[in-house]
């Protein structure tokens, strides 16, 4: 869907603010529920803003630790959520067994003391058993407060390689400038892809920090910039370079894993809305429209954590600009809460059904704790109404467009012979990063599968799905499935029963029950 350019909407922000969210709705002439958009929240590990709020220091408190994972997990599923970016590298530490960084001590409570599991690992098996995604959130510039620095021992930066640190304010950061600083986060990045089953590498903070022009990389730029450079210029093309060199070296290992970042929100001033001196690209060079349109970035979470002319002229920026490549806003939740700016409710559903349709990829939440706690009823508003449904995430073609082949009957499989457990044959090509299954279920038949309320189950690792047949069997249930692979192409579907529509069956709402049994209210 083309977007409407920015400009077209000066006379309707204004209006929009203040009228009723059911004729806003109106307005905006909202469509059918989407199959496909990206749901995600960001989970942030950092002193266990949203997990852990357990220390693993025994193995009671780390099955503790694991079960509030679980929980955070189950109540965005029940929300028809699909994508979670957990904090992977925090701030030069990490939440995982590596061989470049410490463990971070939101943990255990110290630094460099393993929970005795790992945590990634266990993330994205069940993140994955629920049918989402998990993609590695990467804080990148910034390494610790200068007070934690001694903490760090021998893995911390300051020791391993101390030439890339900068101070800076309290805190220390690499210099994106140094060439070795692209070396050594490309190394992270590739430890991560190459031992774990990520959806996708998605980078914060890859920019110089607030208030870059006291940033300390003076020598830097004297030593190794071209001669009569263009500093601002200049430090847009060291984090472009960075961007550039994961981007090439995680697609080299995995073609599939999606790379994102989360830019300021603002991306630079425009003809007629002013970014008022804080925008991505002249404040924190932070060139991202660049890398949408280089073919080095496959999505953006823009942290739009704003409302008014502040918001909606620049999500339709970032559309226009998005080259192709997918654009899902992140909200700032978090201003709902009374100890914040005590948003009313209405500011994000307004926000919400404008991006959807604008034809914004999707949307992302700043922090997932504010969407489980239900702050002003987000969660009840989000399970019940805007997704009521559930989505795919987006397909990124431009990485593969080739779908996979459809699943096939059992041999000799009979479809009324089907019992309380669904199979059929695997999809047979060898795609990389394997195929998952998508399953669907009506009460017509054949199945529509273009419907996002037929959706049952999404991204299943195995060709099987467990029900109750009692609620299949009063209500004359047709199931269908198709294969999904790693970049979002869906097959042709399988229809796994062949009867004819039912009749005086009153329609029933479908949904499943957190035991994973299909049931209908």
């Amino acid at each position: 869907m083309k977007s409407t350019p920015y400009y077209i909407y000066i006379g309707m922000f204004a209006v929009m603010l203040f009228m009723p969210l059911n004729v806003c709705a109106q307005l905006l002439q909202e469509g059918p529920a989407p199959k496909r958009e990206m749901r995600a929240v960001w989970l942030t590990v950092l002193n266990g803003l949203d997990w852990p709020k357990t220390r693993a220091t025994s193995e009671a408190t780390r099955e503790r630790q694991k079960a509030e994972l679980c929980q955070i997990l189950d109540q965005l599923k029940a929300a028809n959520f699909n994508t979670v970016l957990l904090q992977t590298r925090v701030r030069g530490s990490v939440i995982y067994p590596s061989d470049l960084e410490p463990w971070d001590g939101a943990l255990t409570g110290a630094i460099g003391t393993s929970p005795g599991y790992d945590p990634l690992q266990f993330a994205i098996e069940e993140t994955h058993r629920r049918g989402m995604e998990l993609h590695a959130w990467v804080v990148t510039i910034p390494c610790f407060k200068v007070a934690v620095a001694k903490q760090m021992k021998k893995k911390g930066l300051l020791k391993s390689h101390p030439s890339l640190c900068r101070k800076h304010g309290d805190t220390y950061y690499l210099d994106p400038g140094i060439p070795e600083t692209a070396d050594y986060l490309v190394r992270i990045c590739h430890e991560m892809v190459e031992r774990y089953d990520v959806d996708g590498i998605h980078f914060d903070y890859i920019r110089y920090p607030e208030g870059a022009a006291s940033f300390n990389d003076a020598a830097t730029f004297r030593k190794l910039a071209p001669k009569g450079a263009n500093k601002a210029a200049w430090r847009r093309e060291n984090i472009t370079r960075i961007v550039r060199r994961i981007y090439e070296d995680v697609h080299a290992l995995k073609p599939w894993v999606r790379v994102s970042s989360s830019p300021v929100g603002k991306h630079a001033d425009l003809s007629r809305f002013s970014s008022r001196g804080w925008n991505a690209r002249d404040a924190v060079h932070q060139e991202a429209q660049r890398w949408l349109r280089e073919g080095i970035h496959d999505i953006l979470f823009p942290m739009m954590y704003f409302d008014g002319n502040h918001f909606y002229p620049f999500a339709a920026d970032w559309q226009e600009q998005a080259a192709g490549r997918l654009v899902a806003p992140g909200l700032g939740i978090y201003l709902l809460h009374p100890q914040e700016k005590n948003w009313p409710l209405s500011a994000v559903q307004r926000q919400l059904h404008f991006l959807r349709a604008e034809g914004l990829a999707g949307q992302c939440y700043f922090r997932s704790k504010f969407v489980t706690d239900n702050v002003k009823g987000c969660y009840d508003y989000l399970q019940r109404d805007f997704y009521a449904f559930p989505a795919l995430p987006p397909a990124c073609t431009w990485l593969d467009d080739v779908p996979p082949s459809p699943p096939s009957l059992c041999a000799g499989q009979r479809l009324d012979e089907f019992g309380d457990t669904l199979r059929w044959l695997a999809a047979n090509d060898n795609q990389p990063g394997g195929v998952r299954y998508n399953l669907y279920a009506s009460q017509e038949w054949p199945v529509d599968v273009t419907r996002a309320e037929h959706l049952v189950a999404s991204l299943l690792p195995e060709p099987l799905f467990k029900f109750n047949p009692l609620y299949a069997t009063l209500s004359r249930l047709n199931f269908a499935v198709t294969a999904i692979d790693r970049c979002g192409n869906e097959s042709e579907a399988l229809q796994l029963t062949a009867a004819p529509p039912s009749i005086f069956v009153p329609q029933k709402r479908l949904h499943k029950a957190p035991s994973g049994q299909l049931e209908f209210y």
